[in-house]
């Protein structure tokens, strides 16, 4: 079975691929088989087969509908800053694309606007005008204060950054734990290898 479902559109670099649903299942479905589909003219064997893995990935967290349209939400300038400060907390931006069901080329272009234009260039712009008749807005006199930029931003950070360490103390735990199982193997067998020598010198 090949793949063949796939379209080329030229842009002002040159030839990019824009692939099919069905497309995508098929080279899917062919990499869990151990096989590689051919590589379509004017793709790079290397950047297409790296997109297989990426589509793999995608369908295996999220469904195979991932694939038809990808993750079509409206991210908040809150989300968005989230999955940035997993990235400058150390993951890589490919990680956090494929976790949360998006184009590792928009995560890219966030954490850009963030280091240019800090949180403001993560809002999302408002479409349409904004209502005159502010009487009818009821005042909420309990409503906790708002956090301001900076504040938010500090909260979402030290999450992320608690986030990574957390996952770095499971792998240390896990290595300490697989040590000592190594540990108490190697005393069994060094217990039961004198056990058999002394009953060896018993019977001598």
């Amino acid at each position: 079975m090949i793949c063949t479902l796939f379209t080329g559109q030229t842009s002002k670099e040159g030839i990019f691929m824009k692939y099919s649903y069905e497309f995508k299942k098929e080279c899917v479905q062919l990499y869990r088989e151990g096989k590689w589909p051919d590589t379509p003219e004017g793709a790079k064997e290397k950047n297409f087969h790296d997109s297989i893995r990426t589509w793999f990935k995608l369908e295996e967290l999220h469904g195979p509908e991932i694939l038809k349209h990808g993750n079509n939400i409206n991210w908040t300038a809150d989300e968005k800053l989230e999955m940035i400060s997993k990235v400058l907390a150390g993951n890589s931006i490919k990680s956090i694309a494929i976790e949360n069901g998006i184009n590792d080329g928009q995560l890219y272009s966030w954490v850009n606007k963030y280091k240019n234009y800090g949180y403001n260039g993560l809002v999302n712009k408002k479409r349409g005008c904004k209502s005159k008749n502010t009487s009818m807005k009821k005042k909420n006199i309990h409503k906790p204060r708002k956090l301001n930029e900076s504040e938010r931003e500090e909260l979402i950070r030290l999450r992320a950054e608690n986030e990574y360490i957390k996952a770095e103390n499971e792998i240390i735990k896990k290595e300490i734990a697989l040590r000592e199982e190594r540990y108490a193997a190697q005393l069994k067998a060094k217990k039961q290898r004198l056990s058999k020598n002394s009953k060896k010198k018993d019977t001598d």
